[in-house]
C-alpha cells in the first residue's frame, strides 16, 4: 500500500497530511520530524479504523481476508 504525503512549509516548521487517508495529518519542526510524525499518524488512523470496524461487526458472522491494492 502506498500513500501520497503532502508537506507544506509554514512558519515554525511543516504541516503534513495524507491525501488518501482523512484524519492522517500532523506537523513537525523539521521535514524529517513531520515525516516521522505522519508515519505515526497513519498507523493511528488505520488502527482506529480497524477497531471501529471490529466493533461494528462484533457478534456477527463475517469473513475477513487480506486485500492488496496496487499503487495508482
Amino acid at each position: 500500500m502506498q500513500f501520497t504525503a503532502v508537506f507544506q512549509r509554514v512558519r515554525g516548521g511543516y504541516l503534513a497530511f495524507v491525501e488518501e487517508l482523512p484524519g492522517a495529518n500532523t506537523q513537525g519542526a523539521t521535514l524529517a520530524e513531520a515525516r516521522e510524525n505522519l508515519a505515526e499518524a497513519i498507523e493511528l488512523v488505520l488502527e482506529a479504523n480497524r477497531t471501529l470496524a471490529e466493533e461494528l461487526v462484533a457478534g456477527r458472522r463475517v469473513k475477513r481476508e487480506p486485500i492488496t491494492v496496487p499503487a495508482a
